[in-house]
Formats: structure tokens, sequence, C-alpha cells
């Protein structure tokens, strides 16, 4: 089964959005180490940073780029999106204190 891997890459300049590819068993999910790898054969060596949001930053100081964010897991039947609106609300709760 497919997952196409949606990633937004943060230059310093602008940001880019990108897509990869990752193989999967039948009604599985991703792994981090499977997304680690997909980005490593994409040419960005990253490790994680934040699992849980899926952010992923360089393991060389001296990249292009401060880090990856996966946006959205899309295997076809189940869609992971990152959910804009309450990251928003969460931000500017935290701002304030």
């Amino acid at each position: 089964m497919e997952c196409i891997v949606h990633f937004r890459v943060m230059h310093p300049e602008e940001p880019k959005e990108l897509r990869g590819l990752i193989m999967l068993e039948s009604g599985g999910k991703p792994g981090i180490d499977q997304i680690t790898d997909m980005f490593k054969n994409m040419g960005y060596d990253v490790r994680p940073d934040n699992p849980e949001e899926l952010i992923f930053k360089p393991v060389d100081a001296r990249a292009n780029y401060t880090y990856i964010r996966v946006i959205e897991l899309d295997t076809g039947e189940e869609v992971y999106h990152e959910d804009r609106d309450l990251r928003a609300i969460l931000e500017n709760l935290l701002n304030k204190h």
C-alpha cells in the first residue's frame, strides 16, 4: 500500500511544500523511522525533533533549511492532517501566559 507524505521544508527565505512516498503493509501507518528513511532517500538527512508533531530537524547544522514538518499522511484510507485551527488557538493561549 502507498502512503503519500505531504511535508513542508522551512527554508529561511520561504517554505517549500513537497511530497514523498512510503510503501506500507496493507492497513499500516508509517513509523518515524520510515519517514526519516524517506527523507534521507530524498537528500534530507534529518532526525526526529518532535515525533508527536512530526517535526524533523537537520542533522547537519549547515543545512539550508531549519526543519521539516509533515502536514499530511495519505494512505488512501485514513488521512492525517495537521489541525491548523486548533494549533492557532493553542499558540494564542500559550503566548498569553
